[in-house]
């Protein structure tokens, strides 16, 4: 009889795909495990930047790049025009006050000078004539002021006498009334000339004065000449170095042109320049700090100049204690301008996540150190070390500052 063969359960194709279905589905649930909390990227720990956070004596302040100049420069300008005949000395040279630099030539001026001579010469010959004959005036007026006295003293006598003898009989009305109206006479005279003398006296004071006052003014004008062609010898203003010297022998420089520059290098100040987004936050009294010589110098800011030019003001600031030794005229500072004044912050060390984040966001390292990820920040002010950290981040904590150019997507970082 025939014997009924049992049907296998499970053959050997079903097997195997069951078997594949059962691998693809552990793949699966490894991926969707693997990704479940974002991108991952796996990177070297010792090629990233790691700081600490961490709660310091902050200052927000911006870095800023100063000249040192001399505190005071006189400029040399041509208060003369002229041909350049003589050099005395050569830039940079060491001046005392009144010291010749150069001597200008100026033919014209030198000339007119002869002139004003000249005419201050004969101006004072003509007052001495003027005297003179006033002199001479006054001494007939005072000559014929003595006849005329004279001539009164003795028609008073002569009319005194015959008034007297009239009286008497002893001579005639005639003789009495013509004495008398001689008398009369010479008074009338002597009155005429005391006026004339007195106007004559007054005439004579104003011509001297007017004569003085021309003359004076005349002298005035005269030493103005020659102060003028004193100045075509340009002299050192004050004591300093001479710098910009810009003449050469036989070289014309007409009036007002720029010849130089005297400078006082025994006190320096720095002049900075600061970007206009911090125009309304620079003032007088503002200090600033540089390092040289591995020693820390303080500055603090006594002008502000406003006008803005290509996006930038400048700032005067001065020394205010001491002046590193050897210091130069042109020479380049780095200085730290403080914006605020000094609190107890938390900071973050300053990196090149910021260009990526915007300071938004940062990776932070887990406490064991095998990760690290994304966390919400949010930054307050700067300085040249730290980013104030205000909210994301707490003292101790561990984040990665450098630079995030390669972790577009990236949600963790996998550290090894």
């Amino acid at each position: 009889m025939d014997v009924q063969i049992e049907k296998k359960r499970f053959s050997k194709g079903k097997i195997a795909t069951v078997g594949g279905a059962i691998l693809l589905l552990i793949f699966i649930i490894y991926v969707i495990m693997n990704t479940a909390g974002g991108a991952k990227l796996t990177v070297n720990k010792e090629r990233l930047g790691i700081s600490t956070i961490s709660s310091v004596v902050f200052q927000e302040n911006i870095p800023v790049s100063g000249t040192v100049l001399p505190s005071t420069t006189i400029y040399l300008d041509a208060v003369e025009g002229g041909r350049v005949e003589e050099k005395f000395v050569e830039d940079g040279a060491m001046m005392k006050k009144g010291d010749p630099i150069l001597r200008l030539s100026n033919t014209d001026l030198e000339l007119s000078l002869v002139n004003q001579e000249t005419a201050v010469y004969n101006l004072l010959t003509q007052m001495q004539i003027s005297q003179n004959a006033a002199r001479q005036n006054t001494i007939n007026r005072l000559n014929q002021y003595t006849d005329v006295e004279n001539n009164l003293i003795e028609a008073k006598r002569l009319y005194e006498l015959n008034k007297k003898l009239y009286e008497k009989g002893a001579v005639g009305r005639q003789d009495y009334e013509s004495s008398l109206n001689n008398y009369n006479y010479q008074k009338q005279r002597m009155e005429l000339t005391k006026k004339i003398l007195k106007q004559d006296s007054i005439a004579t004071k104003q011509e001297i004065g007017q004569a003085k006052s021309s003359y004076q003014r005349t002298q005035n004008a005269l030493k103005l000449m020659r102060k003028k062609v004193e100045d075509l010898v340009v002299r050192a203003p004050i004591d300093g170095q001479l710098t910009s010297l810009d003449a050469e022998i036989g070289q014309s420089k007409t009036k007002g042109q720029r010849l130089g520059q005297l400078d006082v290098i025994t006190v320096f100040k720095v002049r900075i320049e600061v970007d206009e987004f911090y125009i309304s936050r620079i003032y007088t009294g503002q200090k600033g700090t540089f390092t040289l010589n591995n020693k820390t110098y303080s500055l603090v800011i006594r002008k502000v100049f406003t006008q803005v030019n290509g996006g930038r003001f400048q700032v005067d600031m001065q020394f205010e204690n001491d002046v590193p030794k050897g210091i130069r005229r042109g020479q380049n500072l780095q200085i730290r301008l403080a914006l605020s004044a000094e609190k107890q912050a938390l900071v973050v060390d300053k990196g090149g996540f910021f260009q990526k984040t915007g300071g938004n966001w940062i990776f932070k390292v887990s406490e064991d150190g095998s990760s690290a990820y994304k966390v919400d920040i949010q930054l307050g002010s700067q300085n040249t070390q730290y980013y104030e950290i205000i909210s994301g981040l707490n003292a101790g904590d561990k984040v990665i500052t450098s630079s995030y150019d390669s972790y577009n997507d990236i949600e963790q970082l996998i550290l090894k």
